[in-house]
C-alpha cells in the first residue's frame, strides 16, 4: 500500500521537523553547558589534595594534620587514605 502525500502535507511535515529539532538543539545546548553537580572525583583540585596527602601520609603527618592543611574534613581525607591503599595493592599485583 502506497501512501499518497501531497506537497502540502510535505511541506507541514517538514515544518514540524524543523520546529522538533530546533527545540532538540536547544536542549542539547543546555545539557552542554549545565554545571555536573556532586563529587567530581580526580579534577585538578582533587588531584592537588591527593598527591599532598600523600607526601603528608609518607612523611606521618597524622589524617586531623593533614585535613586541616587543605581545608578539608577528616571523612575526606580517610577517602583518601582508601584511595592510596588501593593504588599501591593494584600496584603489588601488577609486579
Amino acid at each position: 500500500m502506497e501512501k499518497n502525500i501531497t506537497l502540502e502535507d510535505a511541506v507541514k511535515r517538514i515544518k514540524k521537523l524543523e520546529k522538533e529539532n530546533a527545540e532538540l538543539k536547544e536542549e542539547l545546548e543546555y545539557y552542554k553547558n549545565r554545571k555536573m553537580s556532586g563529587r567530581q572525583k580526580h579534577n585538578a583540585k582533587w588531584m592537588a589534595i591527593y598527591n599532598d596527602f600523600v607526601v603528608g601520609y609518607e612523611n606521618g603527618m597524622t589524617m586531623v594534620e593533614i585535613a586541616k592543611r587543605n581545608h578539608v574534613s577528616e571523612r575526606t581525607i580517610y577517602r583518601y587514605k582508601a584511595y592510596y591503599e588501593k593504588m599501591r595493592e593494584e600496584k603489588k599485583d601488577e609486579e
